[in-house]
């Protein structure tokens, strides 16, 4: 049997998602090589023979011709010589002699499935694919169990499935080249079971093709050889992982013995953890992964996202510090380095840093976004709006054309625009900003149209919030959404019989109905039918299985029974909430106001507005309710601080002006607190009835017809005072 010196590349492949990526083949010299420079090397003397081979083409095989092993072994020798040469010395022209060794050992050895086996390889390895193919089918016709022709052949589609993705070759092409590969590696297989490396392609192969069932077969074949295998272990986790199963993903990696884990194991259980909503469970998978390679940038970033994602903020700022340390160069760790900071309400501190992330990478859209965050915390308006234009400047394209993630991006710091827009009273820049969002489609186009009718109805201009809701919902027939916000809409501008006619047409007994349950009681509470929204979330109820929207439609509950004066039963509800949520901003904030409001156990009021402050500092009711708890307990200067916050951000809130009145007459500023309170008062009259709570209106007049008492005694009595 003939030793033939043979290269051959290993079959495997890698996985992201359902995407093909080729390990790197061995070096195609006859396209790579350097031309020759100098003389061709003259082949070695050959030995005495008999009969010496041609030194050309051999004539054509006939069935009659003899096999000589001792010529076959001669010229193989030399193909070898050939391809050393056109490896080492960067002689292109040995690989078309190597290639014609070859053809001359196959006249003298025609049926050697060996040396069919290596010209088909070499064929392969120089980028001459076509004809690899054919040599390779051309052996399987006299010998169709040939391993290495099969072997072969799979490396061949590989190769044409990662070149087919990346040039986006369509579907149909793509699936008769991956049905090829599937072919071939289950031959594979049947000829040699025991390997798991095939095996592993070939599952790899069932997942990209959806077949999750022969896949898991497959890894299941290959755990089963090698049971602790990390390959295995790892493309079976991320087989369950992909078709939703996350428990069972987690479970193939916890049965393997702790021990017996490797780093890429514990980031990869982490992850699921982390999917899982296993926080705890997620950070000690990732510590266990650090410890196994101490200074691994990707186990130390996993564990300091988990320990963030964990409110666990010193810890995580302790990861980060040390992962910027490691990489100056690296942006990512210092735009985190400032979300700590900006979480502990060290505004400035967070700012210094996001601006030096920036500077590392001005294109940085992470960076863009959280330094524009932060400037709109910190009330600097103009300059938030300035980062955010710069940002939708640098995702814009001119021909506008967008990928999905490209959309997606471009929409969110529109939106942050249109946002800081608003909250400066700026109508026609928010509109207009908000359009170029309607004019991407899909999502971001719905969530546009949502800003445009905020902003109207910030403005007091309903009628065209209105009529934005009527074009948004001509649209977009189809979507619920946007027929729901326009009932809404109706509803709250004394349209109230179209508004419900319009939810109720959208009911249509699925669990869809609860979406259209929930807006209808929101409907309801809104025109204090009460009876009417009790009875809608009642419907809703049985529709309403998951975590959130259990706890969302506990806090309605709450805000229903709150509207109608039962305050303990609607503390019960939001504290329901805060046992499901403990980081329920929306929650915290409206308990928190509510025990305010009413001047009851106000620390502990003051300590749940300050955590949804803290969770969302740019929010001004949150501000405004943190205010008015400082006020309730004496402390007016921070209240002033908060209220005039609160002021900035809710221009046109009629209770934001009343708070903020209350506390100048309260400090003995009684004509600017008239000038608040009569500001309450404009608001209260531009206002949807809706938004107006009965009595409200009155309370305020009634206070600012007080202060104009007051201030006319004081000028009859002493003169027009000094201004205060």
């Amino acid at each position: 049997m003939m030793n033939l010196k043979t290269r051959k590349s290993p079959s495997s492949l890698k996985f992201a998602a359902v995407s093909l990526l080729l390990l790197p083949l061995l070096p195609a010299c006859a396209q790579n090589a350097p031309a020759a420079t100098t003389p061709a090397k003259p082949a070695p003397t050959q030995p005495a023979q008999a009969n010496p081979a041609p030194a050309k083409s051999a004539p054509a095989e006939t069935p009659a011709q003899a096999t000589d092993r001792s010529q076959a072994y001669y010229h193989v020798a030399m193909a070898s010589i050939y391809e050393d040469d056109a490896t080492t010395e960067g002689q292109p022209e040995y690989v078309n002699r190597a290639i014609e060794e070859y053809k001359l050992a196959l006249n003298a050895d025609p049926g050697s499935p060996r040396i069919n086996d290596a010209l088909a390889d070499l064929y392969f390895r120089v980028g001459r694919v076509k004809e690899a193919e054919t040599t390779a089918r051309g052996l399987l016709k006299t010998a169709p169990n040939d391993v290495d022709a099969h072997k072969l052949l799979g490396r061949i589609y590989l190769r044409q499935l990662g070149e087919g993705e990346n040039a986006g070759s369509p579907p149909s092409a793509s699936n008769t080249v991956l049905d090829q590969a599937i072919a071939e590696f289950e031959k594979i297989v049947a000829l040699l079971p025991k390997s798991i490396e095939d095996r592993m392609v070939l599952g790899q192969l069932y997942t990209v093709k959806h077949d999750s069932k022969k896949a898991e077969e497959e890894f299941k074949t290959a755990q089963a050889i090698e049971p602790e295998s990390e390959e295995v272990v790892l493309n079976l986790a991320r087989l369950y992982a992909e078709s939703g199963d996350l428990p069972h993903s987690a479970k193939v990696i916890e049965d393997v013995p702790m021990n017996d884990r490797t780093a890429k194991m514990e980031l990869a259980l982490g992850a699921a953890y982390d999917q899982l909503k296993q926080p705890k469970d997620a950070i000690a998978a990732y510590e266990r992964a650090a410890d196994m390679g101490p200074g691994d940038p990707r186990a130390m970033d996993a564990l300091a996202q988990a320990l963030l994602n964990n409110n666990r903020l010193d810890e995580a700022l302790k990861q980060f510090t040390q992962l910027a340390a490691a990489d100056p160069e690296n942006p990512e760790p210092l735009v985190h380095i400032a979300e700590i900071e900006r979480r502990q309400n060290k505004f400035d501190d967070a700012l210094a840093t996001i601006k030096k992330a920036r500077k590392l990478d001005p294109t940085s859209l992470e960076a863009g976004y959280n330094e524009g965050l932060l400037l709109d915390v910190l009330g600097r308006f103009d300059d938030a709006a300035q980062t955010y234009s710069a940002m939708v400047d640098l995702t814009s394209h001119a021909n506008g054309a967008y990928t999905e993630e490209e959309k997606n991006n471009r929409g969110i710091f529109l939106e942050r625009l249109g946002n800081i827009y608003q909250e400066q009273n700026k109508t026609d820049l928010a509109i207009a900003t908000y359009q170029k969002m309607i004019e991407m489609g899909g999502d971001t186009a719905m969530r546009a149209y949502q800003g445009q009718v905020d902003t109207y109805r910030n403005a007091r201009q309903f009628d065209k919030a209105i009529e934005v809701s009527r074009k948004a919902a001509a649209a977009d027939p189809k979507n619920r959404d946007l027929k729901l916000m326009l009932a809404g809409e109706l509803t709250d501008q004394d349209k109230a019989d179209e508004g419900i006619a319009l939810a109720k047409s959208l009911l249509n007994n699925t669990a869809d109905d609860r979406v259209v349950w929930i807006a209808l009681a929101q409907m309801d509470v809104r025109l204090r039918r009460w009876k009417d929204a009790e009875d809608a979330f009642n419907k809703a109820e049985p529709l309403t299985t998951k975590k959130e929207d259990r706890t969302y439609l506990l806090f309605l509950r709450g805000e229903l029974a709150e509207r109608q004066k039962h305050f303990e039963p609607a503390e019960q509800l939001f504290k329901q909430v805060l046992d499901i949520d403990p980081l329920n901003a929306m929650t915290l904030n409206y308990l928190g106001y509510m025990l305010a409001d009413k001047g009851i156990r106000l620390p502990e009021a003051l300590k749940m507005i300050r955590k949804a402050v803290d969770i969302e500092p740019g929010n001004g009711a949150y501000l405004d309710s943190l205010g008015w708890v400082y006020f309730k307990l004496g402390q007016y200067e921070l209240a002033e601080d908060n209220l005039r916050q609160a002021v900035q951000r809710d221009q046109t809130d009629p209770t934001v002006h009343e708070h903020m009145g209350d506390l100048y007459e309260k400090t003995g500023r009684i004509r600017q607190a008239a000038a608040q309170w009569q500001l309450s008062l404009d608001e209260f009259a531009k206002s949807a009835p809706a938004d107006v709570e009965p009595g409200d209106a009155a309370k305020v007049q009634k206070k600012l017809d007080s202060a104009r008492i007051k201030l006319a005694k004081q000028e009859s009595s002493i003169g027009p005072g000094k201004p205060e």
